[in-house]
């Protein structure tokens, strides 16, 4: 471990390497007196188990915003063929706030932590860099949403619900991190979390505004924006391309298994971040359900199709540590409108496929004829099959308002 904190830093001056500290202690300092000066906890227990989707009606005065609620959901009941009186709202098993909490951080600290660990010469520092990532991004994303749905620079108000979206926004930056792994100091990764942070907030809010999106549905662009926020950082960084970077790249067993560690994490408690922001039961019941047969689908595929590309039959552990990921991420978007479990196991196998196509095909293109260096794949681990839950979840939508209109 020592070591490999050495090779991190010794390329940079001994001035340098005693400032950037300094500088983030800096930052942490600006970021307390901001939270002493603009938060405020809810004392209300009941706020506390609210909605940041309920908040944000009662805020806006609720009248448009009700109306596009409300036709939203007759769309997604025709979709899914269920009524608000049919069995689904049966469902008392949906996760308390807390425990679903538990599971995003989860995700966040330990999931993507680890994912990124299995490159021989960043292992233990991707996981430090990913902590320090995810605990400034949480700190400032909370912030920027408080500023951003009250449009101005008052008292932001501190609760469970507000923290959690936080922690997923802040999982942009860590999402990202993975195109730029071994480029970055900590300066750089100081900058990376302000402005994408910034940028997918921002972003957010202009789809609730102009789009009439929910929580949901704007939160589930996060596979999308952050594999491209991340592929054009390193574009920046890493043209032309090191001398040596392949060796850089080069993974051993230990490394690998904390990396199939980070994978466990993250398959595991996929469904409750996909169901996380949706607040009607029977949504919550088939976003779990789907999410989940989405991702079985998705490893079966991965796993057969790395040993059919193997010469010798061999199962590849680099796409396995992605690939079987790529069915959580392709149902995200749609994962409450899907009415049959084997609509989203198809969706699975498509992202799988797509996942591990891309992980042999594309690092040579990107490398070669774009200059694009994705140290960790995630371009084919959470791009193309957002790109892909995107498109279904359009398919959907539209299907939903065409049968609702006829």
């Amino acid at each position: 471990m020592h070591r490999d904190a050495h090779r991190m830093g010794s390329k940079y001056p001994r001035s340098v390497r005693g400032c950037l500290p300094l500088w983030t202690l800096m930052l942490e300092a600006v970021f307390i007196l901001i939270f002493f000066f603009f938060t405020n906890y809810d004392s209300s227990s009941q706020k506390i188990m609210g909605t940041h989707q309920d908040r944000a009606r009662g805020r806006e005065g609720g009248r448009e915003r009700e109306q596009s609620i409300n036709v939203k959901e007759t769309h997604q009941l025709a979709a899914t063929h269920m009524t608000p009186t049919g069995p689904g709202t049966n469902c008392n098993q949906v996760s308390p706030p807390l425990a679903v909490f538990r599971d995003v951080t989860i995700m966040a600290a330990l999931g993507l932590g680890f994912l990124n660990s299995s490159l021989w010469r960043y292992g233990w520092s991707s996981v430090a860099f990913n902590l320090f990532m995810l605990a400034l991004g949480v700190q400032w994303a909370v912030l920027l949403d408080g500023w951003l749905d009250q449009l101005s620079f008052g008292k932001v108000v501190i609760e469970l619900s507000s923290i959690q979206q936080a922690t997923m926004s802040a999982m942009s930056v860590l999402i990202s991190a993975g195109a730029v792994m071994g480029k970055t100091n900590l300066v750089q990764m100081v900058l990376m979390v302000l402005m994408e942070v910034t940028a997918f907030g921002t972003l957010r809010m202009i789809n609730k505004q102009y789009l009439n999106e929910d929580d949901h549905e704007s939160m589930m662009q996060i596979h999308v924006f952050a594999a491209y926020f991340g592929l054009a950082a390193s574009w920046c960084l890493s043209r032309p391309l090191p001398k040596g970077v392949k060796k850089k790249e080069k993974r051993t067993t230990i490394p690998s298994l904390f990396a199939m560690l980070g994978t466990l994490f993250l398959w595991i408690f996929w469904p409750s971040f996909n169901s996380a922001l949706l607040d009607i039961p029977y949504q919550k019941k088939n976003a779990v359900c789907n999410t989940y047969y989405a991702l079985a689908a998705s490893t079966v595929t991965a796993i057969s199709a790395s040993a059919l590309a193997h010469p010798q039959g061999k199962i590849n552990m680099t796409h396995i540590h992605n690939a079987v990921l790529a069915g959580g991420v392709a149902v995200g978007a749609s994962c409450h409108l899907i009415s049959s479990l084997w609509i989203a196991m198809v969706l699975g196998l498509v992202a799988g496929l797509i996942s591990i196509g891309g992980a042999k095909c594309l690092p040579v293109c990107f490398n070669r004829v774009l200059g694009i260096h994705d140290t960790c794949g995630v371009h084919y681990t959470f791009g193309l099959p957002g790109l892909l839950g995107g498109i279904t979840y359009l398919a959907i939508f539209f299907a939903a308002w065409s049968k609702n209109a006829m």
